[in-house]
């Protein structure tokens, strides 16, 4: 399979905003979801998980010469079955792709929302 392509879902300044219902994505290596131009300082991911048992979700490193700080590796939270976290900001030092893109894997299948911040509040 491929990477699901996850929409942002635009925060709204003095205002509200719907809750999105996400994107499900597959789990294993080289799948996931993919949010494409992507700005990781006002990005927050919301994954939750309903598959029956526990999973990770994990943000990839990104490559460089964008990532500088690729190095520091992954971040992988773990997910319990029946809930949802919180991820982010990232910063786009560690984590963007050379197609400016974030990059999410799960072990399990699960549900990713991403949320921009707008940047005039």
């Amino acid at each position: 399979m491929a990477r699901t392509a996850v929409p942002y879902s635009n925060l709204v300044p003095n205002s509200s905003l719907a809750d999105p219902a996400g994107t499900a994505v597959t789990s294993g290596a080289g799948n996931g979801g993919q949010v494409a131009a992507s700005v990781p300082e006002l990005t927050l991911l919301r994954v939750s998980n309903a598959s029956g048992g526990s999973g990770t979700a994990t943000v990839l490193a990104g490559t460089l010469p964008l990532a500088v700080a690729s190095g520091q590796g992954n971040l992988a939270v773990t997910v319990a079955n029946g809930a949802t976290q919180w991820i982010g900001p990232v910063e786009s030092g560690r984590f963007i792709q050379n197609d400016g893109s974030l990059i999410v894997e799960t072990s399990v299948a699960m549900t990713i929302t991403a949320f921009k911040v707008p940047r005039n509040t």
